[in-house]
C-alpha cells in the first residue's frame, strides 16, 4: 500500500499524454502507484481562479498539474524506466 508517508514522487507533467503514458509504463513494469491532479481551475474556499480571473490569455494546456508516485523500494526502477523514454 502506498502512503503520504511511504512514497516518492517520479513525475510531475502537464500534459495528459506524458501522464498516460508514464502510467502505461509503470503497468506494464507491475510497478504500484498513484497519482494526485490538481486543476487550476477548480474551485476553492475563495471561489475558483476562472471566476476571480477569467480564462482570456491562459494556456489550456497548462490548466492541469499531474503528479505520480512510487513506493520508495520501488522509486529507483521506475526513474530508470522514465529516464529511457
Amino acid at each position: 500500500m502506498i502512503t503520504i508517508f511511504n512514497r516518492k514522487e517520479v513525475c510531475v507533467c502537464q500534459s495528459m499524454e506524458r501522464f498516460s503514458e508514464i502510467r502505461n509504463l509503470l503497468m506494464q513494469s507491475n510497478i504500484k502507484y498513484t497519482y494526485r491532479i490538481m486543476d487550476r481551475n477548480s474551485s476553492n474556499v475563495l471561489g475558483s481562479q476562472r471566476s476571480r480571473a477569467g480564462t482570456l490569455g491562459q494556456n489550456i494546456n497548462a490548466l492541469k498539474m499531474y503528479y505520480v508516485y512510487v513506493h520508495k523500494k520501488d522509486y529507483d526502477t521506475a526513474i530508470g524506466l522514465l529516464k529511457g523514454r
